[in-house]
């Protein structure tokens, strides 16, 4: 039991290192086809397209991670991301310091 909370603990602690969150994606898109559509803004390190274990299809979201800081302004400078005529909406991930993320939560 102590091997599945921390698998947890560092899956949490990945989603923070990613650039990008994007929501809004067709059923139809896999995460080798955002790979692919991202990659025209940057090299594309990873890409993280949760699953939800009842259905078997994916959350309709992702978390998109970059090589470099100018990838990541590129991808958000395009006025809009449609991939198989539905409009994506991408979040710029904000990366907090360990302090500032205790001062929140107390």
């Amino acid at each position: 039991m102590a091997a599945a909370s921390t698998v947890r603990a560092a899956g949490h602690r990945s989603r923070r290192l990613f650039d990008i969150f994007v929501a809004e994606i067709p059923w139809t898109v896999s995460s080798k086809e955002l790979k692919e559509y991202f990659s025209q803004f940057g090299s594309v390190q990873r890409c993280q397209l949760p699953f939800d274990r009842d259905t078997g299809f994916h959350r309709r979201y992702c978390w998109i991670k970059f090589s470099t800081p100018e990838e990541v302004q590129n991808a958000l400078q395009k006025d809009s991301h449609i991939l198989e005529g539905s409009k994506l909406t991408l979040k710029q991930q904000i990366r907090r310091r360990r302090s500032q993320r205790k001062t929140q939560s107390e």
